[in-house]
């Protein structure tokens, strides 16, 4: 960000100004000026009505997709343009999009309170101990991971019929007495804030512009997501092919999740070890590679109740199907070593420096790894985990099947 006083210039020729559902009468006199000597003004159909006593320039409405209005950005470069964004445009808006096709030393921004913020200073929450998320173009079960009992949480509403559905997800989910406010055009003449707990929901005709908050109570039976790796057994839906918690928690141990990576999970089963890697970080993705299509469907509505929504899936059988995908910062391989061609094409499209981690359980997955290890080194390791079963009238150990995995880092 630069002084919002500074003048337009050919530098500086791109200005994003925010602007909140008060109009102009909440802009600082720099951002009218940027406004007002604007050659083109590019926001959606409200902001350019809010601002419309100030556009003397070229009015654009966002179209579909919004590449096509960059386009005609891009034409302007060197002449004032200004982009109308709501509140702060870096956060959860139009920013990063134009970050993407612009440079930062072209745009001058001057950004207005957050609906995030605007809500926090209504409720008195501090914001750095609020969870704050955006359900705008976005799945619903994307909230999943922040529901943990005491939480607090802000969450940018879809459209009016958001904080119903929301309602009804806390309430399924055993939480039922969480306390749901919606507020809505924060800021604006036509503000209004309302409060319902969940199992209670009655609100009607509420604002499409709208930001909730959540004070999460959970029943002694809510199905919470903790923070470790390692998920019970029984939060997954699955056939038998799924990595079983304590290995899944070593296997993710070794996969060493970073901010911003990409998994792939090949031989996805119940999605298991692909869903806890995406649950570790919001901006971690993940791609599950799956020959049959009930198992990919099945991992899916795993990834939607506990939270990963984000999970793609691939049908198809590994090598033919990565030719086509990105290629990955670590990948799992929890099926198919043995396959011909599997690792061969992993390893290629395997990003310098990344990691990749194989379970076995056969002699013949062995003698592969053992093979692999011998080439490309690495650690191999063992894990054999017992657990106490009933014997009888008494106790016993009773153990798994031991899994042998190979770790490696390409270099």
């Amino acid at each position: 960000m630069v002084n919002p006083g500074a003048t337009c210039n050919v530098a500086r020729w791109l200005s994003i100004v925010g602007i909140g559902e008060d109009g102009v009468e909440g802009l600082s006199e720099p951002a009218r000026r940027l406004i007002a000597q604007a050659e083109l003004v590019v926001g959606g159909v409200r902001h350019l009505d809010l601002a419309a006593q100030l556009v003397r320039g070229e009015r654009l409405a966002w179209p579909s997709p919004l590449q096509l209005a960059f386009e005609q950005i891009a034409v302007r470069r060197g002449t004032p343009v200004a982009v109308l964004a709501s509140g702060d445009p870096f956060n959860y808006g139009v920013g990063k999009q134009l970050m993407q096709r612009f440079d930062a030393n072209e745009m001058l921004c001057v950004p207005q309170p957050s609906a995030f913020s605007l809500a926090a200073a209504r409720l008195g929450w501090p914001l750095q101990e609020v969870a704050q998320v955006t359900l705008h173009g976005r799945a619903l079960e994307g909230i999943i991971r922040h529901l943990t009992p005491g939480a607090r949480i802000l969450a940018l509403a879809w459209d009016g019929s958001t904080a119903e559905k929301l309602a009804a997800l806390l309430t399924s989910r055993r939480m039922g007495r969480s306390r749901l406010t919606v507020l809505e055009a924060i800021g604006g003449p036509q503000e209004r804030v309302r409060g319902v707990t969940a199992d209670e929901f009655d609100l009607s005709d509420i604002h499409p512009l709208t930001t909730l908050a959540i004070e999460v109570e959970a029943g002694s039976d809510a199905r919470v997501i903790p923070l470790t790796s390692g998920l019970a057994d029984d939060m997954f839906e699955h056939d038998g092919q799924i990595t079983k918690r304590d290995v899944r928690a070593v296997t993710l141990a070794a996969l060493a999740p970073r901010p911003g990576e990409l998994l792939w999970d090949v031989g996805l089963g119940s999605g298991s070890v692909a869903i806890e890697w995406l649950l570790r970080h919001g901006a971690l993705r993940a791609v599950g590679i799956e020959a049959r299509q009930d198992r990919g469907d099945r991992a899916m509505r795993n990834a939607l109740a506990l939270g990963a929504p984000d999970l793609k899936v691939v049908i198809g059988r590994a090598p033919a199907v990565l030719a086509d995908i990105e290629p990955p910062d670590a990948v799992f391989i929890g099926g198919g070593i043995s396959e011909p061609g599997v690792f061969e094409a992993v390893w290629s499209k395997l990003r310098s420096g990344g990691r990749l981690v194989a379970n076995v359980i056969s002699l013949e997955g062995e003698g592969r790894l053992s093979d692999l290890f011998g080439k490309h080194g690495g650690e191999l390791i063992r894990v054999a985990v017992s657990r106490i079963e009933p014997v009888g009238r008494m106790h016993g150990w009773r153990q798994a099947m031991p899994v042998t995995q190979w770790r490696v880092t390409k270099p």
